[in-house]
């Protein structure tokens, strides 16, 4: 599908001194152009994707910078002024005295159809930060995300428009947003307050903000999420982990705490004492990271990424790209834990077309032996049990190489961090009633059981994350899963309470299940 732009360029030409304006009329690849700049005592230049022009010999001079200042808007506190109901953008350079000795003018252009890259998770509700270097594209794809909001799905949505970047110069917005509203901010330092302001007054459903760039900024986006307002902002950095260690904006993630543990702790975890945490819920739920226009990598569950990159473990994010055909496709990310998934509920798209998927590359194949993390367990019984049963089973230090955690009721309940880390990695967790040899020795028979009758745990707990991701996203009320035996039902009723979501069993043996619903 071929995009279509609207740039309005013949009125940031007409602003131009004529001798500036008329090369560039007859340019072949004016469609291209990003931005003029005028700096006093230099010859003027044309900026193109892959190159730069030469407008004319002749250096720029003050009247040429007059010329054009007499034709446009007024600039604003950030020394930016625009071309009323155009994208344009003109950036001035001032000397010392404050006189303006240099222009930057950025061609804004409205692009329909940028969007089909991500439209599906549009309409799902989530707050969505878009991360990208300068120029990539972030606004742009910011513009078409409000208009789709406000005329497709029919929200009420509010721009929160600091530059006038998103909406354009003057009173009257661009039609490229559509029926969205847009506030004007007089001056970047108040930024903050009229993102509040836009909640308390004007009741939306969606706040799209450009460009969060300060504490008392990444505040405001906070306070506006827990209200239960949607957000979708921009933000400088070019991937998830530039975001988490940059003290201003960390908090949109999360934010980063420094947490020490005690000896033993460290030591079932394999890590040192002092180890970084996420200290809140992210503001985000997705963060996008445009790569180049027509590539972007997704991470669908911030929390769980955030967790997993403090950790030390890769993760491997949902890459989507448009081909030279048009045609979008996608490789699904994974974190990095042999063969597991992201435990997240798989949502249903709500809106857009459907994507060709294209699995990423498997990990290599596990070892036969069920590798198992014990935690709050005997460990001298459990090695009995294992030399008894002459198991296929090793005990594993470190839960990142483990295939299966084993605990106790007592210990599972209270959800210590490890459990907690075990369920973020989509590992199994098998809880036994009390901790004896002979519940060590039933644990081992279960395992020795799902091998026999061909059950797999991956597949059992696939099952069970596709029925939470329907029920979450709202296409089911009640999923029954497929029939399994009891030891995998156990690790089924677990991961849907893990989401707070209610279960129970029925039917008879062989084809007794699991029914998901809410509480």
């Amino acid at each position: 599908m071929q995009n279509r732009i609207t740039d309005n360029l013949d009125l940031l030409l007409d602003s131009l001194p004529v001798s500036v304006a008329r090369p560039l009329r007859d340019q072949p690849d004016s469609h291209n152009l990003l931005e003029v700049v005028l700096d006093l005592g230099r010859p003027p230049e044309a900026r193109f994707p892959d190159h730069e022009v030469v407008l004319r010999e002749q250096e720029v001079t003050d009247e040429d910078i007059q010329y054009a200042v007499s034709r446009i808007g007024t600039f604003g506190d950030d020394n930016r002024a625009g071309i009323a109901r155009t994208l344009h953008r003109i950036s001035a350079i001032r000397n010392r005295q404050g006189r303006i000795v240099g222009l930057t003018c950025r061609v804004g252009r409205a692009v329909y159809g940028t969007i089909q890259i991500i439209q599906d998770l549009i309409g799902l509700g989530q707050s969505i930060l878009l991360l990208g270097r300068p120029g990539i594209g972030k606004t742009t794809m910011l513009r078409e995300v409000a208009r789709v909001l406000a005329d497709d799905l029919k929200k009420r949505v509010v721009i929160v428009d600091t530059s006038n970047e998103i909406a354009g110069d003057g009173d009257i917005p661009h039609p490229a947003i559509g029926h969205a509203r847009r506030m004007q901010v007089a001056t970047p330092a108040r930024q903050h307050a009229v993102m509040i302001e836009a909640v308390e007054n004007h009741m939306p459903e969606v706040i799209v903000i450009d460009e969060i760039g300060t504490e008392l900024e990444a505040a405001a986006a906070r306070t506006i999420a827990e209200r239960g307002v949607q957000l979708v902002a921009t933000a400088h950095g070019n991937t998830l982990e530039n975001l988490i260690m940059n003290p201003t904006l960390a908090d949109l993630v999360g934010g980063v705490q420094t947490v020490t543990l005690g000896d033993e702790e460290a030591r079932r975890r394999g890590t040192q004492k002092s180890i970084l945490e996420r200290k809140a819920p992210p503001t985000f739920d997705i963060v996008i990271e445009i790569q180049d226009r027509n590539k972007v990598a997704v991470h669908p569950n911030v929390g769980v990424v955030v967790d997993s990159i403090l950790r030390g473990r890769p993760v491997a994010p949902e890459v989507r790209w448009q081909d030279e055909t048009g045609q979008i496709k996608q490789s699904r990310g994974t974190l990095g834990i042999p063969g597991k998934a992201p435990a997240r509920p798989a949502a249903a798209p709500a809106y857009g077309r459907e994507y060709e998927r294209i699995e990423a590359p498997a990990a290599p194949a596990a070892p036969a032996a069920t590798r198992v993390y014990p935690f709050g367990v005997n460990r001298h019984w459990l090695d009995e049990a294992i030399q008894e049963a002459s198991a296929p089973v090793s005990v594993v230090e470190n839960v990142g190489n483990a295939t299966v955690l084993v605990t106790t009721k007592n210990f599972y309940r209270r959800k210590p961090q490890i459990v907690r880390d075990a369920e973020d990695m989509g590992l199994p967790i098998y809880v036994l009633r009390s901790n004896t040899l002979s519940q060590m020795r039933q644990f081992l028979r279960s395992m020795t059981a799902i091998g026999d009758n061909g059950e797999s745990m991956e597949e059992a707990l696939r099952d069970v994350e596709d029925g939470i991701g329907q029920i979450m996203s709202g296409e089911k009320g009640v999923v029954e899963l497929r029939p399994q035996p009891p030891q995998l039902r156990r690790m089924q009723h677990q991961r849907a309470d893990s989401y707070g979501l209610a279960s129970q069993s029925l039917g008879r043996e062989p084809q007794r299940r699991v029914r998901l619903f809410k509480g």
